[in-house]
């Protein structure tokens, strides 16, 4: 459940490459360990994994996406 006093984490691409796969969705909750996403960059596959543990706010992208550094994958919300 979303809280309107909830703390956002924002988690962010920290390099180019395409989203080959989305592990979650808007309203799932997550642990530090989920897996978010999993991109695609020269030929190698890099899991983005969530950074706290709460609830997915907003899902920034889908698969097939390119992103590039900095670009949004998903906004976690953790409660105060």
């Amino acid at each position: 459940m979303l809280h309107h006093d909830a703390v956002k984490h924002r988690v962010a691409a920290e390099l180019v490459g395409n989203v080959a796969q989305v592990g979650v969705a808007e309203g799932d909750e997550v642990e530090p360990t989920t897996t978010l996403v999993i991109l695609e960059s020269m030929k190698m596959e890099i899991p983005v994994l969530a950074e706290v543990a709460g609830v997915i706010a907003e899902l920034g992208v889908v698969q097939g996406d390119v992103v590039t550094e900095g670009d949004t994958i998903a906004v976690i919300e953790t409660p105060t």
